[in-house]
């Protein structure tokens, strides 16, 4: 007998699956604790830091300030995105996301001790929005690098269910982020809560840090990269990675932007803007938003992975495209059943938003944006177009929605159509796009 037949391929099947799951529970792993912390921003920032750091001016600019603050971190995430792109496209994925967590956590447990306005004045406000763009430039970088670990090391015909891992580790962040705050104000006072309260899920991020840390020390480098390196000419670059994802690949990343517009209107909009928008404007509890973010939280840790395995089987586009539809149908009426004061409706329609629209369009994002670019410079063009698109699409999400709410007279309609037309714009450029090539 051929004894070809019968001898395991090296670095095929056994040992590349051990590596592609050590990959996928490291990214998810980080995953969490970066979503952890840039979640917790968005949700204190809704409810705290108005009358915290922005006391002296107006409740409404106090509101403005606070989101405007919250869009800092995603400004600075294309440039987490360039500099740990260009370094994980040189040196190797695996290092650069331990770097990313070890940043986040400083950043993040910084903030839960940061003295308040009331204490140091406008060195407050400053140095929360120093803390905010430290915190993007972390987030900037994790994306790129977790996405192509995980996509790189995992199975053919697999790499959507994979590399769902990071978007889960989203899930679980908000679980997290919104139950601790959740718990702690169920626990203290108002009064309690905006003194000190507030402060404690901050800290809990060094707990998180630790834990992210031990799982992603025990990761490999990705296969991609490795047979990249080996085979990459050994002349000098002439070309950043960067630049040579956008000389190669330039519309790629208008792709990026208007495929991420759904992911990102949908989830800010039900966890950040509708919040705040509820509790300031509707007089309804701060924790009736809490409580869906932790709903939420938990049933994306089941939608995400079974909609990552309908896009494996049945086709990434397919399964994205229906998302955004349903992302579309869902704005009118989420917003109608806030008006009306109606916990069901706003709860139906915050899960069709969040836990279908949502998780249906970010569960093929990894594969789906990470394919678009060649080995050797994909960290930055995945990550850059990525994080470019964060700052375009989510990171303003909130202040928009509440700057459309102000100047409209506190009518909801403007918000509804900014939220829905970003959906359907999602669906449109997937709609255009080629199908992608069996990978």
């Amino acid at each position: 007998m051929d004894s070809t037949l019968i001898t395991p391929r090296p670095d095929k099947e056994i040992p590349s699956l051990n590596r592609a799951r050590r990959a996928a529970w490291g990214s998810f792993a980080g995953a969490v604790v970066d979503w952890f912390d840039f979640l917790l921003y968005g949700i204190t920032a809704a409810l705290v830091f108005n009358s915290e750091f922005f006391p002296q001016v107006d409740p409404t600019t106090g509101t403005l300030a606070a989101f405007a603050t919250f869009g800092v971190g995603f400004l600075f995430r294309p440039l987490g995105g360039i500099v740990f792109g260009h370094f994980g496209d040189r040196l190797g994925r695996k290092r650069m996301l331990m770097m990313t967590v070890w940043i986040m956590g400083i950043a993040t447990a910084c903030i839960g001790i940061l003295p308040s306005y009331s204490a140091i004045g406008w060195w407050a406000p400053a140095l929360l929005v120093t803390l905010r763009a430290i915190q993007g430039f972390a987030v900037g970088g994790e994306w790129g690098g977790a996405a192509l670990l995980a996509v790189e090391s995992a199975p053919s015909g697999k790499k959507a269910f994979y590399s769902s891992g990071i978007q889960m580790g989203y899930g679980v962040g908000l679980l997290l982020s919104t139950g601790l705050v959740s718990l702690i104000s169920s626990l203290t006072t108002n009064e309690q809560f905006l003194s000190w309260g507030w402060r404690l899920p901050f800290l809990f991020s060094i707990v998180l840090v630790l834990g992210a840390l031990w799982v992603r020390n025990g990761m490999e480098e990705s296969v991609e990269f490795e047979r990249a390196q080996a085979e990459e000419p050994k002349q000098a670059k002439k070309r950043l990675p960067v630049f040579e994802a956008l000389f190669r690949h330039p519309g790629a990343f208008l792709k990026i932007i208007l495929l991420r517009l759904c992911e990102l209107l949908t989830m800010y909009i039900v966890t950040a803007f509708a919040l705040n928008y509820s509790t300031h404007n509707l007089g309804m509890s701060r924790e009736l938003f809490l409580n869906i973010g932790l709903l939420i939280g938990g049933v994306s840790c089941l939608t995400i992975p079974m909609f990552a395995w309908m896009a494996d089987r049945f086709g990434r586009r397919r399964i994205y495209i229906t998302g955004a539809i349903v992302g579309a149908l869902s704005a009118f009426p989420f917003f109608m059943a806030l008006d009306a004061r109606s916990i069901v409706g706003v709860v139906i329609f915050s899960l069709l938003l969040a836990n279908i629209a949502h998780d249906m369009v970010v569960c093929v994002q990894q594969p789906m944006f990470t394919e678009m670019f060649g080995a050797g410079y994909r960290y930055s063009g995945a990550g850059v177009g990525y994080q470019v698109a964060s700052v375009v699409g989510g990171g303003f999400t909130p202040f928009i929605a509440a700057a459309l709410l102000t100047y409209s007279g506190g009518e909801w309609h403007s918000v509804a159509i900014y939220l829905m037309a970003g959906c359907l714009l999602s669906a449109l450029t997937a709609i255009l796009m080629k199908s992608p090539k069996p990978h």
